[in-house]
C-alpha cells in the first residue's frame, strides 16, 4: 500500500508556472511507477504525465509536451510536476497516482490515488 498527498496547486495567470508535489508514504516509493492525471468539472479524468520506478522513462500527453516536466526523488518519496507556460485550459484538479505495474496512460493502470490539488489558470 501507498498513501499519496498532492500539494502545490493554486491560482496563476496564463503563462505562469506552478510546481506540484506528491508525497508518498507506506511501501517503498521506488517500487511504484507514478503518474499525474487531471480532471476538469464535467470532464473525464485525463492523463498528463508518467514516470517509471527509476525515472529512466517518462511519457507526456500531447497537450503538455514542452511545457510540463515530471520528475521524482525516491530518497524523499516525492514526485513533482513542473508546469510552465500554463494555459486556462490547464485548469483542473490534478491527481497523482501510483502503479505497482508498468506505467501507462489509462486510469485503470494505477492502483493508488491522492485527493487532488486544484490548479486554476486565469487569462
Amino acid at each position: 500500500q501507498v498513501q499519496l498527498v498532492e500539494s502545490g496547486g493554486g491560482l496563476v495567470q496564463a503563462g505562469g508556472s506552478l510546481r506540484l508535489s506528491c508525497a508518498a508514504s507506506g511501501r517503498t516509493f521506488s517500487w511504484y511507477g507514478m503518474g499525474w492525471f487531471r480532471q476538469a468539472p464535467g470532464k473525464e479524468r485525463e492523463f498528463v504525465a508518467a514516470t517509471s520506478r527509476s525515472a529512466d522513462s517518462t511519457y507526456y500527453a500531447d497537450f503538455v509536451k514542452g511545457r510540463f516536466t515530471i520528475s521524482r526523488d525516491n530518497a524523499k518519496n516525492t514526485m513533482y510536476l513542473q508546469m510552465n507556460s500554463l494555459k486556462p485550459e490547464d485548469t483542473a484538479v490534478y491527481y497523482c497516482a501510483a502503479s505497482g505495474r508498468m506505467i501507462g496512460i489509462a486510469v485503470e493502470q494505477y492502483d493508488y490515488w491522492g485527493q487532488g490539488t486544484q490548479v486554476t489558470v486565469s487569462s
